[in-house]
C-alpha cells in the first residue's frame, strides 16, 4: 500500500484530508483489504479541492476506483465493500440484523445533519468580524439552543439507551464493528469535538474502543491529517 497509484493497484481511496473518506480507511485496514491511497487536500476555504471532480462530479470524498468504476458516497461504499471483500466480516448477528441496518443510515440521515448545522455555527462564529463577533456570538448562540441541541441531547440519550443493551459495545450486538460502527463513528467523532459534553459514557467509550482497534489507528497514520480522532 503506498499513497501513489501505480498498475497493479485494484482498489484506490481517494481521500480528503479530515472527511468523511477516514472510515473507508479504517474499514479496509479491518478487511484486510489491498487499498492505495490517492490523497486530496482541503483548500484555505475548507472546501474539497477542484481535482476531486474527475473522479466525482460533486467533488465531494470519499470516493473509491475499483475495476476501472467509480463509487461514491460513504453508505454505498461501506457496503460494496463489505459485500464484495467482507469474506463474512462485518456482518451483525441475526439478533442485530435490523440495528445494523437502521444506523447505516441513521448515521448520515438524521444525526449527521445536525451535526453538521452545529459545526457550520461555530464556523460562522469563528469567521465573525471582530467588532460584531460578540453580537453573532450571542445570536448564534441563541439559534443552537433553541434549533439544536434540543435535538441533539435526544440523540444522544437515544444512543446512551441503545448502547446499555448491547453486550458486546457495537451497534449491532456483534464481537466486531459492522456498517453501522463504520458509518456512526465520523459522526460521533465531529460531534465529540464540537461538544463532548452532550454524550454519555456509554458513546464515549464506543469513541474510545473504536479509536484503540489497531485497525483504526492504521488507518489514521495512513490516512494523515483527521481533526476528530482524539489519540
Amino acid at each position: 500500500m503506498s499513497d501513489s497509484l501505480n498498475n497493479e493497484s485494484k482498489l484506490v481511496v481517494h481521500h480528503l484530508n479530515n472527511s468523511r473518506s477516514q472510515r473507508i480507511l479504517w474499514l479496509l485496514e479491518e478487511l484486510e483489504v489491498p487499498y492505495e491511497i490517492k490523497k486530496y487536500r482541503r483548500t484555505p476555504q475548507l472546501r474539497a479541492p477542484e481535482e476531486l471532480k474527475a473522479v466525482n462530479p460533486l467533488g465531494t470524498a470519499p470516493v473509491i476506483t475499483d475495476d476501472g468504476v467509480n463509487i461514491s458516497e460513504s453508505g454505498a461504499i461501506v457496503e460494496y465493500i463489505i459485500r464484495k471483500y467482507g469474506n463474512g466480516k462485518a456482518r451483525p448477528p441475526t439478533s442485530g440484523e435490523v440495528h445494523d441496518l437502521y444506523y447505516s443510515h441513521y448515521a448520515e440521515g438524521s444525526l449527521m445533519p445536525l451535526v453538521v448545522n452545529k459545526y457550520i455555527l461555530s464556523i460562522i462564529a469563528e469567521k465573525s468580524p471582530f467588532l460584531v463577533r460578540p453580537v453573532i456570538n450571542m445570536l448564534l448562540s441563541q439559534l443552537s439552543s433553541r434549533m439544536f441541541e434540543p435535538r441533539m441531547r435526544l440523540h444522544a440519550n437515544a444512543l446512551e439507551e441503545h448502547l446499555a443493551k448491547s453486550s458486546t459495545g457495537w451497534l449491532a450486538g456483534g464481537d466486531e464493528p459492522t456498517s453501522a460502527d463504520y458509518m456512526m463513528l465520523t459522526t460521533l467523532e465531529m460531534w465529540n469535538m464540537l461538544c463532548p459534553e452532550m454524550l454519555g459514557p456509554r458513546v464515549q467509550e464506543y469513541i474510545k474502543r473504536s479509536h484503540d482497534r489497531a485497525a483504526f489507528q492504521k488507518a489514521l497514520e495512513k490516512g494523515g491529517e483527521y481533526a476528530y480522532a482524539k489519540l
